[in-house]
């Protein structure tokens, strides 16, 4: 899709030259007549002229364009490079910058296209146009002033000194498997700011095959994607305003993008693989002249997940404990579809001090990973979509669910439900629930076991003969607390379901499980 638009030609205030006759020379060439005449090229006729470039400017053999910066713009550089005009005019590559400024054939704004490169006579790079509802642009530069012609071509005033760096952009043009990525870039007018050779990017680049996998998942073509309203957005969410590296990534980092409607969630797994959201780095430190490319196998939306919904409701403890697991890539996975039962911090904090350790023991445990997952069950269901009786979690285990005066599930009440996320809903419970199968032993660990398990009447401890034991619902009640003897534990006026006995002394602290039939 191609944007075409009538440029508002300005005029140059440009010298009359007369003769003592009174007449008026007619235009010869781009440098005589445009360039060294104007008030606003004095810099750039003195370089040209210092570097022996006038001579080829004049040549009348020639058909030419040059993109023409004005004072202000070689002043600007002067300033990016921290010099003044007398040490840009010294640079040794200076040669190279202006004829990076010049065409060799002639190019009016009415042949001009967005996404066209044209070949400079410095052929180390190429000059990308675009032409976007703001303007007409030569990499990053402006054209202020456009088609001032001579018999050997035509000049186009900019307002930046264009560099032939190679930029984030160059490299989704010069490398295979990102020419999806580098169309929407095109299309969306984003070429004159990641070709700014003065900033700093980090570019999270998609590729073909991830973007291939996301118009089959959506069911869409690609002119359909790049029509989208909201394309912009979705690539901005893909670039960072600063280098970062891949050494530079931690696990749990929350990075701001340019579009900064969402952060970006970094996860690095215990194989040290990278990802952002649930795209995984597939080549890292890609480097550029203005930044970093990461290629990604799936292609980020920038969209509220279930993981958004716990991070901006300050679930602190349960979102430390999904980036400690690594589980962000699963849960924000935009495609994905989730219902979440998120416990709140106080949640953590009783669980914690029902197993008699504190929130960095909880999160020391084993099987911490199981439990998470016994919170989270595959599909979207809202309140009205939870029915009694089994769901199973994605951990594999069912939980309860009763909807009998509210909603529940194992011993937790919903307290808040129906929180939507982007891949799914959130409710929130004041509990945490812990699957039937769960092991959970904090402390050191002892050959303590209880038999018979499942029992109906009495259970025995085997590996211990004297300790204080605690014996705990699910729903988190005590039921008994005493000086255990070695003597069989009379459970039979125990309701049927999950208990978790205590046990400690000065050799063992340790917590066991057994089910009572």
């Amino acid at each position: 899709m191609k944007i075409h638009l009538t440029f508002l030609r300005k005029k140059l205030s440009l010298a009359v030259i007369f003769c003592s006759t009174g007449l008026t020379f007619a235009q010869t060439n781009v440098f005589d007549d445009i360039i060294s005449q104007s008030p606003d090229h004095t810099y750039l006729t003195i370089a040209l002229q210092q570097e022996g470039l006038a001579g080829a400017l004049q040549d009348q053999s020639q058909t030419l364009t040059v993109f023409a910066p004005t004072n202000d713009a070689f002043e600007a550089l002067a300033d990016e490079l921290n010099t003044d005009i007398a040490g840009l005019l010294a640079l040794p590559n200076l040669s190279d910058i202006l004829l990076y400024h010049v065409i060799g054939t002639s190019n009016l704004s009415s042949s001009l296209s967005n996404g066209q490169l044209l070949s400079p006579l410095n052929v180390s790079n190429t000059v990308k146009i675009s032409i976007t509802l703001d303007g007409v642009y030569a990499n990053h530069a402006e054209v202020s002033t456009a088609d001032l012609t001579a018999n050997n071509g035509v000049v186009h005033v900019i307002d930046e000194v264009i560099l032939p760096n190679e930029t984030v952009v160059d490299l989704g043009l010069n490398n295979p498997g990102f020419e999806i990525l580098v169309t929407a870039i095109i299309e969306q007018g984003l070429v004159p700011v990641l070709s700014d050779p003065f900033e700093k990017y980090t570019v999270l680049a998609p590729t073909d095959e991830a973007f291939i996998a996301l118009l089959t998942a959506l069911n869409i073509t690609a002119e359909q994607l790049l029509g989208t309203p909201d394309l912009t957005d979705i690539l901005l969410y893909h670039v960072l305003n600063s280098e970062v590296e891949a050494a530079d990534l931690s696990n749990g980092m929350l990075p701001v993008p340019i579009n900064d409607f969402n952060t970006l969630k970094v996860t690095i797994d215990d194989n040290g693989l990278i990802f952002f959201n649930q795209a995984q780095v597939i080549t890292g430190d890609i480097f550029a002249s203005n930044g970093v490319v990461h290629a990604l196998n799936s292609v980020l939306l920038p969209y509220k997940t279930v993981v958004d919904v716990a991070i901006d409701n300050d679930f602190t403890y349960l979102t430390t404990a999904l980036i400690q697991e690594k589980l962000l890539p699963t849960l924000t996975n935009p495609l994905g579809s989730f219902t979440v039962f998120a416990p709140t911090n106080s949640a953590f904090e009783a669980i914690a001090d029902l197993l008699n350790t504190d929130i960095a023991g909880l999160l020391a445990l084993p099987n911490l990973t199981d439990i998470l997952l016994y919170h989270v069950a595959p599909g979207t269901l809202e309140s009205t979509d939870l029915v009694n009786g089994p769901l199973t979690m994605i951990s594999g285990d069912d939980a309860i669910i009763n909807t009998t005066g509210g909603v529940a599930i194992n011993q937790a009440t919903v307290t808040s439900a129906n929180i939507e996320g982007f891949n799914g809903i959130v409710h929130v419970i004041n509990q945490v629930i812990l699957p039937f199968t769960a092991n959970i032993e904090n402390f050191e660990n002892s050959a303590v076991t209880t038999y018979p398990n499942p029992s109906s009447t009495h259970i025995q401890l085997n590996g211990v003969e004297n300790a204080q034991i605690r014996v705990v619902a699910m729903n988190s009640s005590e039921v008994m607390n005493y000086s255990y003897d070695g003597n069989p534990i009379n459970i039979s006026k125990l309701e049927s379901g999950v208990y978790f006995i205590y046990i400690s002394n000065e050799q063992i602290q340790q917590v066991v499980r057994f089910i009572k039939q």
